[in-house]
């Protein structure tokens, strides 16, 4: 079988995982999802165009086809 390269910051496979560092804390602070991005006025108006050039051309093709 052919050995993987490894690159520095990966760990052995022969370590245990008890030899390796404890993660980071983490901090509870009020976490930002998806729809935080939809909030985005520049990215609301993107999405309407794209959505009226997609409406557009749907109506096109059903009626004046």
């Amino acid at each position: 079988m052919l050995d993987t390269p490894r690159l520095d910051d990966q760990p052995a496979a022969e370590k245990s995982p008890a030899a390796l560092p404890p993660p980071a804390p983490h901090k509870p602070e009020r976490q930002r999802g998806c729809l935080f991005a939809l909030s985005q006025p520049p990215l609301m108006i993107f999405l309407g165009v794209i959505g009226g050039l997609l409406l557009m051309a749907a109506l096109h093709d059903l009626l004046l086809l």
